[in-house]
């Protein structure tokens, strides 16, 4: 172990123990890990402090600065205090939207915002209990407020809590402001958090907003008449003990569908999340107990969001009557497919209908857009770029959709961020469209692959946990772009794009810049193409300790029974692409 980098963190974490900043519970935590002759604990709440990034926070809790705990979130919020101080000066009053998830923490994390935000002299307006990510989003625009923040770490480990902060337009923060309170934060010392409130500038929030957010929802319905013909459609809805729970149930109601059925265990508020091993729709084990259900009830769809409600997953019965999950690529492409052929259906496409798709997404979206002849955008992963693109483009273009492979989707521009709220419910529609026509889910998936192509995705995690993790991740991308792989799986690397350079080089190295429009600052993404249509990217993710591996390969379908050996032959190709890149 490193003698010098254990005596940097003791250092540090002798300053916790001595400051009078700090309460005695935090102080004993902090006594002990300097006492355990074990300095794992020590060193991976110490070495660092939690980098408030452009995303804002996502941390383990507990003591330490490397932790979510009381200060790093007081930090947080004092910073972005100063900073909408000095950017909003001239106004009479600045105000903001406090949300949390059910995380253990997300209440005293967000009542400690509040207050120090109100001791700042901002207005906020706290939501009296837990709400979805997009609500709180859609609250900022809809309030008339600077900023908001939510108390979240989305669909991580128990262990995980986050802050995520967010600008007037209701999305997430991005250049110049997302530097801007960096600065602002770097600076906070903790002896500078208010954290006493001033209880005159909190507004509870609640029923009133969910009521105008699940009305504006209700508005993106594109075909109500094939709900009422099929308003028993079963529906089987998983929470997984988070916020979709308050709002969900009542926005399928809304639309008019009068079978749902919630899987009982999972509609309880619990940051433990003891029924399942990580509260994540796109990991198909979270599904287990929904499945358990739809099978006993014989449903047609099963729906699952996440615990802050921004992404959803879904499974429905294939051709043979077996339950399969379709992962965030197929949910992404059926929105969109579905969106514009009803749109074009019933004349509502018009010239400047955009869609979005992250970088990292299926190119079958694409394949879509250009058929369609519909103009859509790639942008940088997260849902932050999206948003940037519906903002660029108010008054100029009409956003109907966009999506990333992660099961994030958002139908709307009244929301900027991804929305399970309004994707779940735009999904039982679908379902219901499908019906309508004697057709499943799985049918109409099938219909897409037949008329635009297959392709099959793969995203492979590399868990690389604590300082020695990051630092082999920092190696591995340092490698790949010193080396640039000159074929992969046995066929040509024709194209390399370099975000963080900016750049993008042909087989013979010729480079050029990538569009400073699209892509306006460097990200730490890599891509590869390859004569046979195969796509790899590659990037370190900016919330979990891992680096992310999305393969994209072809496949050759000629009839629905074809799919499952498609399939097959693809995976095996993905297997080659695994082995070419040493994984």
């Amino acid at each position: 172990m490193d003698n010098q980098l254990v005596a940097q963190c003791e250092q540090v974490a002798k300053q916790w123990i001595d400051s009078d900043c700090y309460d005695a519970e935090t102080k004993k935590a902090v006594k002990a890990m300097v006492e355990n002759s074990d300095k794992t604990e020590l060193i991976d709440s110490f070495y660092k402090t939690l980098e408030f990034g452009t995303g804002g926070l996502r941390g383990i809790m507990g003591p330490g600065t490397n932790r979510m705990n009381i200060y790093t979130v007081g930090a947080a919020t004092q910073g972005l205090s100063n900073y909408l101080n000095i950017n909003f000066k001239d106004r009479d009053e600045i105000s903001v939207v406090v949300g949390h998830d059910c995380r253990n923490n997300s209440r005293l994390f967000a009542e400690t915002a509040a207050n120090i935000f109100s001791a700042n002299g901002i207005k906020v307006y706290l939501f009296e209990d837990m709400r979805p990510t997009p609500e709180m989003s859609f609250a900022i625009r809809h309030l008339g407020c600077q900023s908001g923040i939510i108390l979240t770490a989305s669909h991580n480990p128990k262990e995980y809590n986050g802050y995520k902060a967010y600008w007037d337009d209701g999305a997430q923060v991005l250049a110049p402001h997302d530097k801007g309170i960096i600065a602002e934060v770097n600076k906070v010392k903790v002896e500078d958090i208010k954290f006493e409130g001033n209880p005159a500038l909190i507004q509870i929030i609640g029923k009133e907003i969910d009521q105008i957010y699940l009305d504006k929802v209700h508005t993106l319905s594109i075909d109500p008449e094939a709900i009422k013909r099929q308003k028993d459609l079963k529906i089987v809805y998983t929470p997984l003990h988070g916020t979709g729970m308050m709002l969900i149930p009542d926005s399928l109601k809304l639309w008019g569908f009068e079978n749902v059925h919630c899987v009982p265990e999972q509609m309880v508020k619990d940051g433990n999340f003891p029924t399942v091993k990580s509260p994540n729709p796109e990991n198909g084990e979270a599904l287990t107990m929904a499945l358990d259900l739809a099978k006993r009830i014989d449903a047609d769809i099963v729906m699952a969001s996440d615990p802050d409600a921004d992404r959803v997953g879904m499974a429905c019965k294939n051709d043979k009557g077996e339950w399969v999950l379709i992962d965030g690529n197929q949910t992404c492409m059926i929105f969109l497919y579905y969106i514009i052929m009803n749109r074009k259906a019933q004349g509502k496409m018009q010239p400047n209908d955009f869609v979005v798709k992250t970088i990292v997404t299926t190119e079958l979206i694409k394949a879509i857009a250009d058929k369609n002849n519909i103009k859509m955008f790639d942008c940088y992963t997260g849902f932050k770029w999206i948003a940037r693109l519906i903002r660029l483009n108010e008054g100029k273009l009409q956003y109907i959709g966009g999506g990333e492979e992660s099961y994030g989707f958002l139908a709307e521009d009244f929301c900027r961020d991804k929305d399970a709220v309004s994707a779940c419910s735009l999904l039982a529609e679908i379902c219901a469209w499908a019906k309508d026509q004697g057709k499943t889910l799985y049918d109409v998936l099938m219909e897409i692959y037949l008329e635009y192509g297959l392709a099959v995705n793969k995203t492979i995690n590399v868990v690389k946990p604590g300082k020695t993790g990051a630092d082999e991740i920092k190696a591995m991308m340092e490698n790949f772009r010193a080396n640039r792989p000159a074929e992969i799986a046995g066929s040509r690397v024709v194209c390399t794009k370099d975000y963080e350079a900016l750049k993008e080089f042909d087989a013979d190295g010729t480079e050029k810049a990538l569009d400073a429009v699209d892509f306006p600052e460097p990200s730490n993404v890599l891509q590869w193409y390859t004569e046979d249509g195969t796509k790899v990217s590659v990037r370190p993710s900016g919330t979990e300790p891992k680096i992310k591996f999305y393969v994209e390969v072809k496949g050759t379908m000629q009839c629905p029974k074809c799919y499952a050996g498609a399939v097959a032959d693809a995976h095996e190709k993905i297997e080659a692409v695994k082995k070419s890149l040493g994984l």
